[in-house]
């Protein structure tokens, strides 16, 4: 055998030996969490490569692939129940559902149409907005009256259960930043779950976030006022 021929059979077998491994690394960190081609282009290629295996795997886990190429994002996700008629047996799932208080989804929305301005604005691919910032989406449709220091407490809660489900990501702070001026990116995978539909109508849901908002926080109020008394 010549040199040539061997040099080539020794990298076909290097390539098919790295192919499993591959696999494994792309699905273990599917499993753990959203995959971003931002956090490791090597690790987003072999994502690519191996999409349809990945696919094929993932589905005996009643499970299935959302792959963005133009937003570079990736996650498992359960796949639809069986309809009411359906034959087929209902399996347990493995990624569990979480259900979102009312001023969480309110952000979650608001966060979603400040996407959608920004990239209508045809400007950068991030957006990054301060703890203020995202303060001021939230006070204006909060009730007035209420005690102002825990309404910025609550709102922290809520930034930080967001920041938890992987839609915002906190960027690290510059040396001596004040904390009003801490920075977070918008994930773009937020816009896999609050869909054009959803967002069109955003003014309603909105109207009826503000109705919830207001009876919680006054249920919120009385209660504190009687722990108080």
């Amino acid at each position: 055998m010549g040199m040539d021929e061997q040099l080539a059979r020794e990298t076909d077998d290097g390539a098919k030996a790295s192919a499993p491994a591959d696999l494994s690394v792309v699905l273990i960190n599917l499993l753990k969490n959203v995959v971003y081609r931002a956090d490791d282009e090597r690790q987003w290629a072999a994502l690519l490569n191996l999409q349809a295996r990945v696919r094929d795997y993932v589905v005996v886990l009643n499970l299935e692939l959302v792959l963005d190429e133009a937003e570079g994002y990736a996650f498992l996700k359960s796949r639809p129940e069986p309809a009411g008629d359906d034959p087929a047996p209902r399996l347990p799932r493995l990624v569990a559902r979480r259900p979102l208080s009312f001023p969480v989804s309110l952000l979650l929305a608001l966060l979603r149409k400040k996407l959608a301005e920004f990239d209508a604005s045809g400007g950068e691919t991030r957006l990054v907005l301060t703890r203020d910032e995202i303060v001021e989406l939230l006070r204006v449709f909060l009730p007035d009256g209420s005690n102002e220091a825990r309404q910025i407490d609550q709102i922290d809660s809520q930034i930080n259960k967001v920041v938890e489900l992987g839609f915002l990501h906190k960027l690290k702070p510059a040396t001596g930043v004040a904390i009003g001026a801490a920075a977070y990116e918008v994930r773009r995978i937020l816009k896999a779950f609050v869909d054009a539909q959803w967002l069109a109508e955003f003014d309603a849901r909105l109207a009826t976030y503000h109705a919830q908002l207001i009876e919680h926080t006054g249920e919120a109020d009385a209660l504190t006022e009687g722990n108080d008394a």
